[in-house]
């Protein structure tokens, strides 16, 4: 069991790294919510419980750990595309006893954490990644990165109402929201939405749906930024493309990965679809018969 201490001494102390930032570079969790555990008495260097934000350490001679579980520094990163389905927590833990994205990663041999969060009735796309640089990149609220969701409202959105979601409203808690919107379909009593904001943000898309007269009966995220969530089944998860890779470090700021995708050596394979191909226009009528006296 770990001691307790304010600050744990050693000679690393003052020429190592801060614990947030270290916590963040090993994928831990974003600098601000590192420093949220280690207010929290969640995290240890070499057994001594560390509580104050200037706590430093050198992973080259410090064992760090978090919730007991020791981190591992320069392995390879590691990011999946992981759909998330409704009810379940996108933490690392739950007070309540609900099932959270731990329980998706458990079986994965690699500590992955969230990139940002999904409420409990939401489902979609949630990425999950051990890059701490890559998940501050994407979360930093001057990269606008879009989120995008599909969203099923009670009643009929007036043409008004969404030209004043796409024109921003304000909530209370920051700037003007701005969002794309159209119209996927409509029914009698319910209409479905795409809705595109770049701000994350509590509740965001409920929050503007409630503020046009219409409440989100379902909601799903379906993108973030340049990775979409496709045909994945809920529950899945997959790695992500080199493709998508590429494309998700250059929206964060970063460079390429070097050689290799998204994938890593023991990692979830991607779901497959398993849906009968239709044969292509025109296939039959180019299938011929052959004649019988054909050599």
């Amino acid at each position: 069991m770990a001691s307790r201490t304010s600050r744990p001494t050693g000679r690393s102390e003052q020429a190592g790294e801060r614990l947030q930032k270290l916590l963040s570079r090993a994928g831990v969790a974003s600098r601000r919510h590192a420093e949220a555990l280690i207010l929290g008495g969640r995290v240890a260097v070499n057994g001594r419980v560390a509580t104050e934000l200037g706590t430093r350490a050198d992973p080259r001679i410090d064992v760090i750990t978090v919730d007991g579980e020791r981190l591992v520094f320069g392995g390879p990163r590691r990011t999946i595309v992981f759909h998330k389905p409704r009810g379940m927590v996108a933490t690392m833990s739950d007070p309540e006893g609900r099932a959270t994205v731990r329980d998706v990663v458990a079986g994965l041999g690699e500590r992955l954490y969230p990139i940002g969060r999904l409420d409990l009735q939401t489902s979609g796309l949630l990425l999950l990644t051990n890059d701490g640089a890559l998940a501050a990149s994407l979360l930093a609220g001057e990269r606008g990165l879009e989120r995008v969701y599909h969203v099923k409202v009670d009643g009929r959105p007036s043409a008004e109402g969404l030209a004043r979601l796409r024109r921003g409203v304000r909530l209370g808690d920051g700037p003007p929201v701005v969002a794309t919107v159209r119209v996927l379909r409509e029914r009698p009593t319910k209409t479905w939405l795409e809705i595109g904001v770049r701000r994350g943000q509590w509740h965001v898309v409920r929050r503007l749906c409630e503020t046009i007269g219409h409440p989100v009966d379902k909601l799903a995220r379906v993108a973030f930024g340049p990775v979409r969530l496709g045909d994945l089944p809920p529950g899945a998860c997959r790695n992500l493309t080199r493709h998508e890779m590429v494309a998700l470090r250059e929206a964060a700021g970063l460079s390429a990965p070097a050689g290799g995708g998204g994938s890593a050596p023991g990692a979830a394979p991607r779901a497959r679809d398993r849906r009968p191909r239709r044969p292509a226009p025109g296939a039959e009528r180019r299938r011929r018969p052959r004649p019988r006296n054909a050599r």
